[in-house]
């Protein structure tokens, strides 16, 4: 989209697809009014570099709404080991996670926990499964975080 204005004062700006046109007809009112006022080129700079300010605060706010952030999948630190255990049981069974970084001299088994095994389970499973509706549930035993729950040379997964 480009604004012209009088002389030779043109503005471009590259906008993302998913840009709101109720914010680009408030943005060409903008531009239309100050061509007509026949404000400086100092003001149609400031304009410029507000329209670049606004559409890159618009592509994080759209990236953010598309679901271009990271989450993880992690264990409920409220939730008794008994129940992490059996939630843990059904991801790396039926559930059809990949355990085998979790157990013994992998990657994941230190520390050897319940709760941090049952998170790498669970993530997996979530990573795995999510786009196919898979939830963070495991009977309320899990939760999200958007902070990397990995270790030293554990590396949780995260799938886009």
């Amino acid at each position: 989209m480009s604004f012209h204005f009088k002389g030779s004062t043109q503005v471009s700006v590259i906008m993302p697809p998913s840009f709101p046109w109720i914010l680009l007809l408030a943005l060409s009112f903008l531009a239309l009014m100050l061509q007509k006022s026949g404000k400086s080129l100092i003001r149609l700079q400031f304009f410029s570099l507000m329209i670049q300010e606004m559409c890159a605060v618009i592509v994080i706010i759209g990236e953010f709404i598309e679901g271009q952030f990271e989450e993880w999948c992690i264990a409920d630190e409220q939730t008794p080991d008994d129940e992490l255990q059996r939630a843990m049981d059904w991801a790396c069974g039926k559930g059809g996670a990949d355990c085998s970084k979790i157990q013994l001299n992998q990657p994941c088994y230190m520390p050897n926990t319940i709760r941090d095994h049952a998170s790498y389970a669970f993530n997996n499973y979530y990573q795995k499964f999510k786009h196919r509706g898979a939830t963070c549930y495991f009977n309320s035993a899990a939760l999200i975080t958007d902070l990397d729950p990995s270790q030293h040379s554990c590396k949780f997964e995260y799938l886009t």
